[in-house]
């Protein structure tokens, strides 16, 4: 089962969700998406919890969120914390999924970093309740088919994919025209001038001499 929940601490709001154990975990790592940010208590046990807006980004990169929406989903993390929920002064480490690193040999749920450098750190001093319980007002449990989800996005961008082709092949032909009728309107400005004329009038009279 996956934990849905949402931000309402900015405009359009934003989805965090979550596993509801480490083998729902180990799944959600096989199918986030490229712009998903992952969130985790550094050094202690947590929750693993993602942020996802919108395919537009209204809130930007991952490393460039507002603080409302950063605090919500490290709140929550915090919150998801058997150890960390107890302790004040933790620190959660966020990154983008594609930073994410699993291999074979590591246990379930567990993972590593490509690239530590894209690791950022957001620090929380207590538990707010008011966060976390407006949160948890918002939460949805529910089955998610995975590979389905992930087989109708490859649809959708396809099909945006194709439009957007669709669309910049139109603009193109568009712009030839244009080029094409300025081309013309060119070689006809010329042929048409009074010197034009003159210039033909003389060809004519040595025709005839």
């Amino acid at each position: 089962m996956v934990l849905f929940f949402t931000s309402r601490a900015v405009d359009p709001p934003v989805t965090i969700y979550m596993g509801r154990d480490k083998v729902e975990n180990e799944e959600l790592l096989k199918y986030g998406l490229p712009t998903d940010v992952w969130f985790h208590v550094d050094k202690l046990s947590s929750a693993h919890v993602y942020l996802r807006q919108s395919p537009s980004q209204p809130h930007g990169d991952w490393d460039a969120l507002p603080a409302p929406l950063l605090i919500d989903a490290a709140q929550l993390v915090k919150a998801n914390s058997i150890e960390g929920n107890k302790k004040d002064n933790v620190t959660v480490i966020y990154t983008p999924f594609p930073n994410l690193k699993k291999t074979g040999d590591m246990a379930v749920g567990q993972v590593s970093f490509h690239s530590d450098q894209k690791v950022k750190r957001v620090h929380v001093a207590t538990r707010e309740n008011a966060i976390v319980n407006r949160l948890n007002k918002t939460k949805v449990e529910k089955e998610v088919d995975h590979e389905a989800e992930r087989q109708d996005r490859l649809r959708e961008e396809g099909r945006k994919k194709k439009a957007e082709a669709t669309e910049r092949a139109k603009k193109e032909q568009e712009q030839k025209k244009i080029w094409e009728e300025e081309k013309k309107a060119r070689s006809y400005d010329g042929m048409y001038t009074e010197d034009a004329f003159a210039e033909k009038e003389q060809w004519s009279d040595d025709d005839f001499m």
